[in-house]
């Protein structure tokens, strides 16, 4: 069996009970009030959890991927909203700068990110370039020793409160994944502005917003990565950089499934029908034993995938997409059936299960729809990647 180190257990106790204290008791409020949880972030701020992988000349402590992989598990076991906005810090443009920022980009953003003074957003996707990412039209244009940036983003998450978001697009003129890199936009600066704002099923605290880009200029400082009209390593090196942040899905996937779980067995032991507890029904007792055996079997799958690096010190990419995959169904079918397991209470919003089941929807389709992740597997089990024979 997988066990983690004493420490990491310890740690894990730590930030459950901050979780259950700080974060629970307003885990409805954000979803009701549709509201950024700033408090939160804030308090995790405080604390230094938002740094958690930002070395520590730049404010942050340098932690493994496990642990953070376990802080997100706990948080979004009491609250998907607070687990999300700390996904973002721990596994976004934060983590993208720090491996592949220059020194001057590292000590400009990373500090403040750390501090949860700044947010950066991620903006990849886009009105004809979902889960086919490499057909974006966001274009990059040469103007002196900067770029002019025209395009519209969408399903960006947070965009709507960040200062800042990482945004994908096409150097030159080139097609599929050739001339992909990326760059820090102020969306403060002109030429930056927030369009439609999308409001979702879950995860309603951080609603999504469209960003659109009308002759932004950006400075030579801005640019993360440059595309390279004639090769698509920009575009692949961009992509392995955001490698953790299907493990951390994952990890939330497990944390929303263990809260749904721990919420139907107390349920079923207090809840009696027909003289009795509930529980010592054979029926019940079989969905308890499934949930646990698929929850406990994602989990094991997360940890293997965040101890399990690949050469580049990045999580091993089948080991993360297959741990995407399984703790995304994963999570949607043990919300699902904690919920039966409440009845029509659980159907109410006076109790969390049908906020966890629309929170658990949304995991399938961003980082990568559970369809992609499937193509993503097929294709490493034959020994090439997806983007290699797109070109």
């Amino acid at each position: 069996m997988f066990k983690l180190d004493p420490e990491l257990e310890d740690f894990r106790n730590e930030v459950r009970k901050l979780a259950e204290r700080e974060f629970a008791p307003m885990a409805a409020h954000w979803d009701d009030k549709e509201e950024f949880p700033t408090a939160n972030r804030d308090k995790l701020a405080e604390l230094g959890y938002l740094g958690m992988f930002i070395p520590e000349e730049y404010g942050g402590s340098g932690a493994p991927v496990i642990q953070g992989t376990v802080f997100l598990e706990e948080m979004a076991r009491v609250c998907f909203n607070t687990a999300l906005v700390s996904q973002l810090y721990l596994n976004g443009p934060s983590r993208a700068i720090s491996v592949l920022g220059n020194e001057e980009q590292k000590k400009r953003f990373l500090p403040d990110m750390a501090a949860g003074r700044k947010f950066i957003a991620i903006a990849i996707s886009e009105p004809e370039a979902g889960s086919a990412v490499t057909d974006l039209r966001t274009t990059a244009t040469k103007d002196g020793d900067g770029w002019v940036l025209n395009g519209n983003k969408c399903w960006s998450t947070g965009a709507h409160v960040a200062d800042y978001a990482l945004v994908f697009c096409r150097f030159g003129k080139a097609s599929g994944a050739k001339g992909i890199g990326a760059f820090v936009v102020d969306l403060k600066k002109p030429g930056a502005r927030i369009g439609h704002i999308s409001l979702k099923m879950g995860g309603r605290g951080l609603t999504e917003a469209e960003i659109i880009l009308e002759n932004y200029k950006a400075g030579p400082e801005d640019v993360l990565v440059e595309g390279d009209p004639e090769s698509s390593r920009s575009f692949a090196l961009l992509m392995s950089s955001f490698g953790p942040e299907r493990v951390g899905n994952a990890a939330m996937c497990v944390g929303l499934a263990q809260g749904a779980f721990d919420a139907a067995k107390a349920y079923s032991e207090i809840r009696h029908q027909f003289g009795r507890p509930i529980k010592e029904f054979q029926g019940l007792q079989w969905k308890i034993a499934d949930m646990a055996t698929q929850v406990h079997a994602a989990r094991l799958m997360v940890y293997r995938a965040a101890t399990n690096p690949a050469p580049n010190g990045f999580p091993d990419p089948m080991d993360a997409t297959m741990a995407k995959l399984y703790a995304n169904e994963m999570a949607q079918k043990v919300t699902n059936e904690a919920l039966q397991i409440h009845g029509h209470n659980g159907y109410t919003r006076e109790y969390p299960l049908e906020r966890m089941v629309r929170d658990a929807r949304g995991f399938a389709l961003g980082g990568g729809t559970v369809e992609i992740l499937r193509n993503t597997i097929a294709a490493m089990v034959y020994g090439h990647s997806f983007d290699q024979r797109r070109g």
